[in-house]
């Protein structure tokens, strides 16, 4: 099935075999079982050898690096948005410049996106056509794409009088968090890549995200108010609106994580009605994301833990059999050595049968040939063997691993 392979061109490297097998398994394609509806038995394929010319292959590798740079430009985004609406009343210059080159990088990203060819979900076919491109991209991302580009400058001049608050229009920006749950679904498919990180990663991402959102809408909240004084920071810091935006940051961060976290020291607290509503809705929330986070974390960590767990139980279940029964010490030791060297053996990967079952026969013979052929073919017993007789003897063979002194029975 894999017979796609991109021609010559901008953004084009060939990709054939196990790296585009490797990639569309990736990315929830025809390859991988998680998403999608799986081809009919006996489908074939009839994708052409090549894509249209100026036609870019959504698993090029410079195609990649391009989105990943946009991810990092992501990241600036969802910093900068809840932060530039909640504490700035006006553009500042180098916050401002940075703001419109993120937004050029994202504009050449539309135009790049009517050149990309997708994946049609129902045929699985490669779509390169650029009227059906255009079309698919037109009745779906492109309005929110182009919204989330335009200046927050000229966004100010169009807008009604009432939205022309700065900071406002650049919130449609984080639209753009879509591409960092992708990149982060496509790294815990990713082998080079160690999926408990990832995760981790993730939820990390995801909290500080929360924490930095909350405080800038609280700040908010206090610098919009009438009564400065009678604001949950006001009533600590009296002339807040002429602290440097450092403490005023430091502050609402300060707060949000100490009600995210339930601690609640008591030095900062809600003063009016509105502040009270907002603290009621983020509590609610925390309440949710706590769950979210203990219950993904309690999954890796038991995960990873679980193996070590059931040895134990093993082995003191073994000793416990072996005092009952009042074995010899030469017997517990065999024992106790046995599953130990089965538990290394399965904890560094050196026990694969299961894996090997799962693989096609000829993919297990051709494996069972590289590992063990060159050591049957040197066995006097197999002497004057036919090669045939010994491929089809070691396509069978088994890895069986012993402790030292044990006694082996090789009659099964």
């Amino acid at each position: 099935m894999a017979d796609i392979m991109c021609n010559r061109g901008v953004f084009r490297v060939p990709m054939c075999g196990q790296e585009e097998i490797e990639q569309l398994s990736r990315d929830g394609s025809h390859y991988s079982l998680s998403t999608g509806i799986l081809p009919s038995l006996g489908a074939r394929s009839n994708r052409r050898n090549q894509l249209r010319r100026f036609i870019i292959s959504p698993y090029d590798r410079r195609y990649r690096a391009w989105e990943t740079f946009l991810v990092l430009l992501v990241l600036y985004t969802a910093w900068v948005s809840p932060f530039e609406f909640g504490f700035l009343k006006k553009p500042e210059g180098p916050l401002s410049i940075m703001d419109n080159v993120v937004n050029g990088f994202f504009a050449i990203d539309i135009v790049l996106t009517f050149f990309v060819a997708y994946l049609d979900k129902a045929t699985y076919l490669f779509v390169d056509d650029r009227k059906q491109i255009a079309w698919k991209y037109t009745s779906t991302w492109l309005a929110f794409d182009v919204i989330s580009t335009i200046p927050s400058e000229l966004a100010q001049k169009i807008s009604p009088s009432p939205l022309r608050s700065y900071g406002l229009f650049n919130m449609l920006r984080l639209w753009r968090l879509r591409r960092v749950s992708s990149l982060f679904a496509r790294l815990e498919k990713d082998r080079n890549f160690n999926y408990f990180w990832v995760r981790c990663a993730k939820l990390i991402c995801v909290t500080l995200f929360a924490v930095h959102c909350a405080g800038c809408f609280y700040y908010l909240l206090a610098a919009r108010y009438h009564d400065p004084a009678k604001t949950w920071i006001g009533a600590s810091m009296p002339d807040f609106l002429h602290e440097s935006l450092w403490i005023r940051y430091v502050t609402s961060i300060y707060w949000s994580i100490t009600t995210l976290t339930t601690v609640g020291y008591g030095d900062l607290h809600a003063q009016n009605t509105r502040e009270m509503i907002f603290d009621i809705f983020y509590m609610l929330f925390n309440l949710g994301l706590t769950a979210y986070l203990i219950g993904n974390m309690t999954n890796l960590v038991v995960h990873g833990t679980s193996r070590t767990r059931k040895f134990r139980d093993t082995i003191q279940a073994a000793s416990s059999f072996a005092q009952r029964n009042q074995l010899p010490a030469r017997l517990q030791d065999q024992m106790l050595a046995h599953l130990c060297l089965k538990f290394r053996t399965d904890s560094e990967g050196l026990q694969q049968q299961e894996t090997l079952d799962s693989l096609p026969k000829a993919i297990r013979s051709s494996i069972s040939h590289y590992l063990f052929y060159s050591l049957v073919d040197k066995v006097y017993l197999f002497r004057g063997v036919s090669n045939d007789l010994l491929f089809q003897l070691v396509s069978e063979m088994k890895a069986e691993y012993f402790p030292p002194k044990e006694d082996c029975n090789f009659a099964e």
